[in-house]
């Protein structure tokens, strides 16, 4: 245990770093998620064809593949720049591949979730002059959003754990830190595995703690 608390600072800093990913990604996803949803329900033929297109390339790629991407095909290749400090423009980077990646599954949550809410709702919407747009925001949307709590919180658990692999684009993230504890404190690997084992379990935990109490609170009852 005597690597766990001599190296506690750079473990919080890590395991800070993963926060940090795993909060502006799911932000995004949940928004690029959304408007994925809306393309995929759309009256428009084109915009259907290219959610469903994105959705099933992004969920049929690895993760590492989709983060190798942005690292080194947007970033290195086509030049975007976030930020002059490599550090902080790996960890855009990474953000922007995970959020890529992330709002697929995103998106299929909440399509199955606007499968829950019934026709006779939209047509009654329809019926009194609402468009297609005020109709998904104000009618089926926000039905779907609480019929798909669980999955979403599945979601988000799984992004946590995803972090992990935005090592590939260079970010500083848990399991770099613990894979150089593990090189400097090779007498200590099982205390050091299970640290940030707990670290993981720790975060996650109360996630679907969370929003298991929010399904309950939130349901809808038909």
């Amino acid at each position: 245990m005597d690597a766990l608390f001599t190296e506690r600072a750079t473990i919080l800093a890590a395991f800070w770093m993963t926060l940090r990913l795993t909060a502006v990604s799911a932000l995004g996803s949940l928004v690029l998620g959304t408007v994925l949803t809306g393309m995929r329900v759309s009256p428009l033929p084109v915009l259907r064809t290219a959610s469903q297109a994105y959705v099933t390339v992004a969920r049929n790629t690895p993760l590492t593949l989709v983060l190798l991407f942005t690292s080194l095909g947007v970033g290195a290749n086509l030049g975007v720049e976030f930020s002059a400090q490599i550090s902080v423009n790996n960890y855009w980077l990474a953000v922007l591949g995970l959020t890529a990646y992330t709002s697929a599954f995103v998106c299929e949550a909440l399509r199955s979730g606007i499968n829950t809410v019934p026709v006779g709702q939209a047509e009654a919407a329809r019926a009194v002059g609402l468009g297609f747009g005020q109709i998904l925001g104000s009618v089926v949307l926000p039905q779907a959003f609480r019929a798909v709590i669980p999955p979403l919180g599945s979601i988000l658990i799984a992004l946590t754990k995803n972090t992990t692999v935005a090592l590939v684009a260079g970010v500083a993230e848990a399991s770099v830190r613990m894979r150089e504890m593990i090189e400097i404190y090779g007498d200590q690997v099982i205390q050091i595995f299970l640290g940030f084992a707990a670290g993981f379990v720790a975060l996650c935990l109360p996630t679907g703690l969370l929003f298991g109490w929010l399904s309950r609170r939130l349901a809808v009852a038909r």
